[in-house]
């Protein structure tokens, strides 16, 4: 018998609705002042500290050294690989349109799993939705006359992606602890580690800017909302709701970036990019509903949960 959601489920579906569909404004914010690496090292080190500091207060298990090695090999490429040329590519590419990228994730994902990994088959409406999903992103990157997007920076921000894919479907094969938050914490500091590394050997802290008062807000509410609040949400949604039905956010928050872009800072939102929105979005849709009936505790999670299973964060 369907039930309705009480008003604890609709704080937590708006938590992972609207919190992360901000994370790509608040992101745009902080790099256009701030260094895109030291910003994205700050963040995750700092969450993910918070994060495996407070599982491990309660009570969960320190994990082993082989285990230490998979946590650091998955913060690699679903952190220091993913988000590292997420926030480098911002500084170049509109929030609403790096959302959209970032929207194709699932595509990326279904792609491995059926042609590199072979762990799922190519049904009908999994290759529609790649397909629709390949060409949604094709319409977005290619320049026309209505709008100039820096190629470049939007194929880094789409390799990130791919690193993200790559790392989630790897996940599942290695050993890993059985505390997802306590997962999710380790990743975010190892790849928080790895970044603030390659932002000191990128020079970026040879002359800091000044930092304004946006951007250390825009840090905070990624830190806090995108990465505590928002990830505690989801769990929890897991916890009582489908992985494909709490996947759902996967729809929603390109929508929301492309609206904060727009309403907020003011970005330019042309036809083509809503277009290439609504593609995409669908594309979505038919990879989640086929990856549901098949397995909603497998790819519907782990294609497009901030957390993957192994955790992470818009």
């Amino acid at each position: 018998m369907r039930r309705y959601l009480d008003s604890r489920e609709w704080l937590a579906f708006g938590a992972i609705y609207l919190l992360w569909g901000g994370t790509f404004l608040a992101v745009r914010v902080a790099v256009l002042e701030a260094p895109p690496l030291l910003t994205a090292g700050v963040r995750f080190f700092v969450a993910g500290s918070l994060v495996y500091g407070s599982m491990r207060m309660r009570g969960a298990a320190r994990p082993t050294l082989r285990e230490w090695r998979s946590l650091a090999l998955i913060g690699l490429l679903m952190f220091a690989l993913t988000y590292g040329p997420l926030f480098w590519g911002e500084q170049y590419v509109s929030s609403s349109m790096t959302a959209v990228i970032e929207a194709s994730l699932p595509i990326t994902m279904i792609a491995l799993e059926v042609l590199l990994f072979r762990t799922q088959t190519l049904h009908w409406r999994t290759a529609c939705g790649v397909v629709m999903g390949f060409a949604g992103v094709m319409l977005l990157l290619f320049h026309n006359a209505e709008q100039q997007l820096p190629l470049w920076p939007c194929l880094v921000i789409l390799a990130g992606g791919i690193a993200w894919s790559f790392g989630t479907v790897l996940s599942g094969r290695l050993t890993l602890p059985n505390s997802r938050p306590l997962n999710a914490g380790a990743e975010m500091m190892l790849g928080g580690l790895m970044l603030l590394g390659l932002s000191l050997s990128s020079g970026e802290l040879h002359a800091l800017p000044t930092i304004t008062l946006h951007a250390a807000l825009a840090l905070l509410y990624l830190i806090v909302f995108g990465s505590i609040v928002a990830y505690t949400a989801y769990v929890w949604l897991l916890g009582r709701f489908s992985a494909t039905r709490v996947s759902s956010h996967a729809y929603v928050n390109p929508l929301v970036a492309v609206a904060l872009g727009y309403f907020v800072a003011g970005e330019t939102v042309t036809l083509r990019s809503l277009l290439a929105c609504l593609i995409i979005t669908v594309s979505v849709f038919l990879i989640l509903g086929k990856a549901g009936a098949r397995d909603e505790g497998h790819i519907a999670a782990a294609a497009v949960a901030p957390g993957r299973l192994s955790g992470s964060f818009h």
